[in-house]
């Protein structure tokens, strides 16, 4: 069973769960939307040839739909390899305290605040240290191993940066972990305590706290990309994909969900069983709030960076720059990602479109 027909599973039989009031409409905007995914209900295009008809249900396009994700992931993937310099890269993973958690799940617009308080420190560590700017792009992640809710981020620097007074692209490998770390806590605790300690109920019991954890060390890992292509894969791991992948589920039944989780402390992949419904809340509270971005650009990616010095850019590193792709179209896509042409039929004839059903939804 596919992944996309075990989430639609899920939804679909357990909707009295998560559409209702109490629950964010975002949740029940995108699992509405995987419960009529490639269903009549979105309705669907007609293709036919001399011999055969087929039809090709809609998809919903949901951010947190397993093969709508994967599809939107490689065409993003196909985007940047264009847009991208060839240069090395390295990621930053920004973690903080279990105890800070809390705060973020029940503020959401930290969430957001968040990666532009990560990129920062980034940007602002190589400005100070090399005097350049760099290209960033961030993804925050909101869940672990076992599908909690643990907000971290990662962060996708190029190992160089744009000399802006000299004109000239200097390459650098060396980030320096300890300084980072402090920076990133010194930048989270006194955030959170700007903008929660006026409006928190016990803001002393808030303050104590984000003064006991801007004593203790936060965890941040680097690692280093050899190429655009290594990084770009790396980074399709985290863009627009549930939670957890098909190949850990054990077994769903309609009373619980078995799947499997790494623990780091064992150092194995244990076994979690957990109900349909604590399953559902574990999953949902990662789906992303309208109009939120779930990859962030700033540095020499960030819009404004981008159109001033991107040409400057490819110019100083001796790289031509690749024009933006072309949109492929739903058969050239299907064609060019997955290595079969959907619009051919079983005798290997042409099918051509001959019409479109609006969808039962839209009529009901």
């Amino acid at each position: 069973m596919g992944s996309k027909h075990l989430f639609q599973r899920l939804a679909t039989g357990n909707r009295d769960l998560w559409d209702k009031d109490g629950v964010r409409q975002t949740v029940r905007n995108n699992l509405d939307k995987v419960t009529k995914c490639r269903t009549p209900l979105l309705g669907a295009e007609s293709f036919a040839s001399d011999t055969e008809i087929k039809t090709v249900f809609h998809t919903c396009k949901s951010r947190f739909c397993p093969s709508c994700g994967h599809r939107a992931t490689l065409l993003w993937q196909r985007k940047q390899w264009c847009a991208l310099p060839d240069v090395r890269y390295s990621e930053i993973c920004f973690t903080m305290p279990d105890v800070l958690w809390p705060l973020l799940r029940h503020d959401r617009q930290l969430l957001h605040d968040i990666a532009a308080l990560g990129a920062s420190v980034i940007r602002r560590w190589v400005q100070a240290n090399y005097g350049l700017l760099p290209l960033i792009l961030v993804i925050p992640h909101t869940f672990g191993r076992r599908l909690n809710f643990h907000p971290h981020l990662h962060i996708l620097v190029s190992a160089g940066g744009l000399n802006t007074r000299e004109n000239r692209w200097v390459h650098f490998r060396h980030f320096d972990k300890y300084a980072l770390a402090y920076w990133w806590r010194f930048a989270v605790t006194k955030y959170l305590a700007e903008v929660l300690g006026a409006k928190a109920e016990n803001g002393e019991s808030l303050n104590r706290t984000l003064q006991q954890q801007s004593k203790r060390r936060w965890n941040i890992h680097i690692r280093r990309f050899s190429s655009k292509s290594h990084f770009l894969r790396y980074a399709g791991r985290y863009l627009r994909r549930p939670p957890i992948a098909e190949n850990r589920f054990i077994s769903v039944t309609d009373r619980d969900v078995v799947f499997w989780a790494n623990d780091l402390k064992l150092k194995a992949w244990v076994k979690v069983s957990v109900s349909v419904e604590e399953f559902l809340e574990l999953l949902t509270q990662h789906v992303l709030d309208r109009y939120v971005h779930g990859i962030r650009y700033f540095g020499l990616l960030s819009p404004a960076a981008k159109h001033r010095f991107s040409t400057t850019v490819f110019a100083l590193l001796g790289q031509a720059q690749r024009p933006r792709p072309r949109r492929l179209s739903w058969s050239q896509s299907i064609k060019s990602h997955f290595g079969y042409d959907p619009l051919m039929d079983s005798s290997g004839r042409r099918m051509r479109w001959v019409g479109r059903s609006s969808g039962l939804s839209a009529v009901a």
